[in-house]
């Protein structure tokens, strides 16, 4: 089992001034700690889960962006782009930006999106759930054809109800065939739109979660998708604690998941511009975990 890191809180001691080099301290312990991935919220507001909506938030791109630049090995994604927060051909173009800078290390995260609030607030759309899923899965075509994952041929048109593209053309291509992520466990659309497109399922470790997988296999069995090419992911918040008292039920856990078929768990790990915690997963987490 691999393991990421998400950082979505920025509210650290030396603020907006030392954001930059406090970051890059996070994003280069992650990598020399051994997480697989490492992933930025896709928000302009903080969320409540970690303080009020005037907290520090980063754009999540440009901060992509910044952190390609101060790693070399680590994979680039956000957990998970709102898809009404950008055209689908923008998106894509970002995203491709993102692999061709970073040496071939990007990841598409994206979802039907949630936070309404921050959307007003800020004059983003953000039309019903019923429009948003369906945008979302001309998204996730429109991004596909601009992978070169569906067609060799650059620069098809598309048409669909809500995006027009007359050439989907998008150059330089990738360097590699940039693996698609759908965050979010809906069981009727969410799971169905995993099987028809995406290379990764992103769950939650909740009681639910086995429910959750006999559900995605349902809906691949009704598309013909081959359930096990499917890389399961779940969001899985770890302390270790500042002694390392809770590795082993961390551990325990994640042999628990491994067994039910997950392959990459993704935390949001406390304290984390402290770097300790960072540096007590990697030697004592993230081996062992590699094992499961």
């Amino acid at each position: 089992m691999k393991i990421g890191l998400h950082v979505s809180d920025f509210d650290w001691p030396g603020g907006a001034q030392t954001l930059a080099t406090d970051l890059q301290r996070v994003a280069t312990a992650a990598e020399d700690a051994g997480f697989a991935r490492l992933s930025v919220a896709d928000h302009l507001w903080q969320i409540e889960a970690n303080g009020a909506p005037e907290a520090p938030m980063l754009e999540a791109y440009t901060t992509l962006g910044f952190l390609a630049a101060c790693t070399t090995r680590v994979e680039l994604l956000t957990w998970v782009t709102a898809v009404t927060y950008r055209e689908p051909a923008m998106l894509a173009k970002c995203v491709t930006t993102l692999d061709v800078l970073s040496g071939g290390r990007a990841w598409l995260g994206i979802g039907a999106g949630w936070y309404e609030e921050e959307a007003r607030g800020l004059g983003l759309s953000f039309p019903p759930l019923t429009e948003r899923f369906e945008r979302l899965e001309e998204a996730l075509r429109i991004c596909r054809l601009m992978f070169g994952h569906d067609t060799a041929q650059p620069g098809v048109e598309f048409h669909g109800k809500h995006h027009q593209l007359g050439r989907t053309l998008n150059s330089p291509p990738p360097l590699r065939r940039i693996p698609v992520m759908i965050g979010g466990g809906g069981e009727k659309r969410t799971l169905r739109l995993v099987a028809l497109y995406a290379d990764a399922c992103n769950l939650f470790a909740t009681p639910d979660l086995e429910h959750k997988l006999d559900v995605l296999r349902e809906h691949c069995e009704a598309v013909s998708r081959d359930y096990d090419d499917i890389e399961k992911t779940v969001v899985l918040p770890i302390d270790p604690g500042s002694r390392g008292e809770n590795v082993e039920p961390i551990l325990k856990e994640l042999q628990r998941l491994a067994g039910l078929g997950i392959t990459h768990a993704h935390t949001k790990v406390p304290h984390v511009d402290e770097i300790a915690p960072l540096e007590l997963l990697g030697d004592r987490i993230i081996p062992e975990a590699a094992q499961f």
